[in-house]
């Protein structure tokens, strides 16, 4: 198992850990379109469509995307922490949506009926599931016919310049998500259940100018939240040594797509 898919329900009580990730890709991606508004202008919804969201977090995507999306949308937030929908379930029963729920759920034995929504999404999340096809079956299962599933996910290239780092704790040199659930797996798993996958990437890279940013990032997840006093020193070494050979300046490249499937009618 990678090593940011263990410990799920430490890592996604609330929002803590998950803010440390956040900030770095929120400060320091270049951009033309951000990656909310990005992934909101391509998502398939209609005014009043039922959307699922299947491992929602804090819901930052929704209150980043208000203005980007059509009106009156009937909105499930559905995490398997509790933490998590009740933080997603604040924030967006401020906000102007048709109806706002929320449900604690495994991603894998959704308690959703056949054919109950419009637009399913899973962003970012399908490689914290043991078994990634059983949750993309269940979607399926709760998608309407002519429904839509929207998965995000990286590519094993994704800020390779920084995972190259956390070799000190006996990481591989790449994103770990991506080796669990990246493109290749995105796309085999979600064509063999609908039969079609579209796929786009968002273009983007980061320039990183704080040191303190990517050690308080790579060391909010295992096995950098758990390494020795030696380990983390190393890591300090490592990256102040990037930047050094950056001139202050830590740039890498992003892989980040986005995967849209249509269930037939």
């Amino acid at each position: 198992m990678s090593s940011i898919t263990s410990g799920n329900a430490i890592q996604y009580a609330d929002s803590r850990k998950l803010a440390a990730r956040g900030r770095l890709n929120r400060e320091y991606t270049i951009a033309e379109t951000g990656w909310f508004p990005w992934v909101a202008r391509q998502l398939p919804l209609r005014e009043g469509d039922r959307v699922l969201d299947i491992g929602c977090g804090p819901a930052w995507f929704w209150a980043a995307v208000i203005n980007d999306i059509p009106e009156n949308l009937h909105l499930t937030l559905a995490d398997q922490s509790s933490g998590m929908v009740e933080e997603a379930l604040a924030r967006c029963t401020l906000l102007p949506f048709g109806s706002v729920a929320g449900r604690q759920t495994d991603a894998a034995a959704l308690p959703f009926g056949d054919d109950s929504f419009d637009v399913v999404i899973a962003m970012h999340m399908l490689y914290h599931l043991p078994d990634p096809s059983a949750g993309i079956a269940e979607m399926y299962r709760v998608l309407k016919p002519g429904g839509s599933l929207a998965v995000t996910t990286n590519g094993v290239g994704n800020m390779r310049g920084i995972y190259e780092l956390t070799t000190v704790f006996g990481s591989e040199p790449f994103d770990p998500s991506a080796a669990v659930f990246g493109y290749d797996k995105a796309e085999e798993l979600m064509r063999e259940r609908f039969g079609d996958v579209a796929f786009a990437q968002h273009p983007a890279r980061m320039r990183i100018t704080d040191q303190e940013d990517v050690f308080l990032a790579l060391t909010s997840y295992p096995p950098g939240d758990g390494a020795s006093e030696n380990q983390l020193d190393s890591f300090r070494a490592a990256i102040a040594g990037a930047f050094e050979d950056g001139n202050g300046i830590l740039e890498v490249e992003k892989e980040t797509g986005l995967f849209i499937s249509r269930k037939p009618i």
